[in-house]
């Protein structure tokens, strides 16, 4: 009898309840982020609620699209794995600047799309460093990643940046319930239930909610029940040079967090990225901006959110992602529905967010675990690495005396991160070892030499 391939489980298909199921609780998980890049851009300028209202409808339609482009691919488009895409907040401060002083709306959609077509002719060159990323590369920006990702969590546990009663007992109470409802879950129910873990913590946090004032609901009865987005809603982009260069310093930050966040993916679904898988990733980002800024949106990049909710659930299936995709176009033409979603309140979305971001900190120490950190200097490229992660996070303010391009690029803790770690890979496992250098400590603190599995050993060379 002939023997059928076996499906990879990137590949596979659940039933439809399960895809259903999954696919909300992918869009749960990274709505209040993708819903605050239009909330903070369009409040620094001053828009009508109406205006705003418009920016997110089209935002969570490219949301959408720019996710089915990711998760199923065409051509030369797509990565073509479970990633959530959605808009970077290393463009905020850019556009923020862009829009008020002068520029407006269409400035900032002019930049974005040729930051669009400029990371998509840039993909095939990212795609050629795939090599400097090894496990000790790797493991430390998805380390950075979860860690950069907590304190998000963190001030939803609070009740959110700007609400009243940030840091109310009653808030982190609830947080803590839902914290302790995903965990039960995830722990005693059967196999099905545990990896919705996530989206019944919410349910049963939205209905506890709901009796102690929590939730306001308002904003569902104001919202349209259709709503179109279309190109140039705001007028005809313009092309302003200072703005096109801040995007594509903003577009090569974004690559570099996009490369972190498919790596680790590829890490969880045990599909290794290849110089050609993150070349179409990366091609995909590309067009989804280009999209944004032709539909009245912004720079769309992979959401580490949804990295830490695939290696908290382990459902690898791509078609569960691509299904989130599709509730957030339908969540983009019916602004109704997404007024529904956006009526979680935060606490609930943040404990939550405190086993789904942890879980990508983890994951992050798993990689680190195939590094050899004995007798080399590993041990330093990645406590030097994780504390220049983390120094924006702790120290939002630490650079703002520095230029533009500099913050756009140093205020992001993963690509900071991330920068200082292929730095210092390059620095003490590729470049030649000094002459009569003193042999490294068994810490692996001090001394040079090459990491194992990053480079072949002398002996193999020869």
């Amino acid at each position: 009898m002939a023997q059928t391939t076996p499906v990879h489980p990137v590949d596979e298909v659940p039933p439809v309840r399960q895809l259903a199921a999954f696919g909300l609780q992918h869009v749960l998980a990274m709505y209040a982020g993708a819903v605050a890049v239009p909330l903070i851009v369009g409040g620094a300028m001053k828009l009508s609620p109406a205006d705003l209202a418009y920016l997110i409808t089209a935002d969570l339609l490219v949301c959408g699209i720019a996710t089915l482009i990711q998760c199923i691919g065409f051509w030369r488009f797509g990565v073509r794995l479970p990633i959530m895409q959605g808009c970077t907040f290393a463009a905020v401060s850019p556009m923020v600047l862009i829009g008020t002083t002068g520029g407006g709306l269409p400035a900032i959609y002019g930049s974005v799309i040729v930051a669009g077509l400029a990371i998509m002719l840039l993909a095939p060159v990212f795609g050629k460093l795939l090599r400097f990323f090894p496990p000790l590369v790797t493991g430390t920006v998805i380390l950075i990643i979860g860690i950069s990702l907590l304190p998000v969590a963190g001030n939803w546990v609070a009740g959110g940046v700007g609400s009243a009663d940030f840091g109310a007992p009653k808030n982190i109470a609830l947080a803590l319930f839902v914290l302790v409802v995903v965990l039960g879950v995830q722990r005693f129910a059967p196999a099905f239930l545990s990896r919705i873990a996530v989206l019944i913590g919410i349910g049963v946090g939205l209905a506890a909610a709901v009796p102690f004032g929590f939730t306001d609901f308002e904003g569902v009865g104001d919202a349209e029940w259709v709503g179109i987005s279309t190109p140039f809603h705001f007028g005809a982009p313009t092309f302003e040079f200072s703005a096109i260069v801040s995007m594509l310093v903003v577009a090569l930050v974004t690559m570099t967090e996009t490369t972190g966040d498919l790596i680790a993916v590829g890490e969880m679904t045990d599909r290794r990225i290849e110089p050609r898988s993150l070349s179409d990733g990366l091609r995909a980002d590309g067009l989804s901006t280009v999209l944004g800024g032709v539909f009245n949106t912004f720079p769309y990049t992979a959401y580490a959110q949804n990295v830490g909710l695939v290696g908290m659930t382990r459902v690898r299936s791509r078609w569960v992602v691509a299904t989130a995709g599709g509730i957030l176009v339908l969540l983009g033409l019916l602004p109704k529905l997404g007024a529904v979603v956006a009526a979680v309140p935060a606490p609930v979305l943040g404990g939550a967010g405190l086993v789904m971001f942890g879980t990508v900190a983890a994951s992050g120490l798993r990689t680190l675990t195939q590094v050899d950190f004995k007798g080399n200097n590993n041990l330093t490229v990645v406590a030097v690495s994780v504390a220049m992660g983390v120094l924006p996070v702790g120290v939002p303010t630490i650079y703002e005396k520095f230029p533009d391009w500099f913050q756009t690029v140093m205020n992001s803790g993963i690509s900071a991160g991330c920068l200082t770690a292929i730095v210092l890979n390059l620095l003490f496992n590729h470049l030649p070892a000094k002459a009569g250098s003193a042999a490294p400590e068994p810490d692996g603190l001090a001394g040079g030499g090459t990491e194992e599995g990053v480079e072949k050993s002398r002996e193999e060379v020869v």
